[in-house]
């Protein structure tokens, strides 16, 4: 399956911590779910055992959202740490 990063899911994924392998990866193999303007939600944890901005986190969540257009086009991403 193709997933493709629109250029504004490059730079929030970018600004939020995230790399491009990351979402491609939340796209191929996390939880999927129905998000808000017919779009579709992936969900995936991944371990980081690390600092995000100054403080310690054990878990990286990706949520990347993304359209169906020749495989997935990513539109956004969040992060959130916990």
């Amino acid at each position: 399956m193709e997933v493709r990063l629109h250029p504004h899911a490059k730079e929030r994924a970018a600004e939020r911590g995230a790399t491009d392998e990351e979402v491609i990866a939340t796209v191929r193999e996390g939880e999927r779910f129905p998000a808000k303007f017919g779009r579709t939600g992936f969900r995936r944890n991944f371990p980081l055992d690390g600092e995000w901005r100054g403080r310690p986190y054990r878990t990286k969540q990706i949520e990347a959202f993304a359209v169906e257009e020749d495989g997935w086009l990513v539109i956004t991403v969040v992060v959130r740490y916990f």
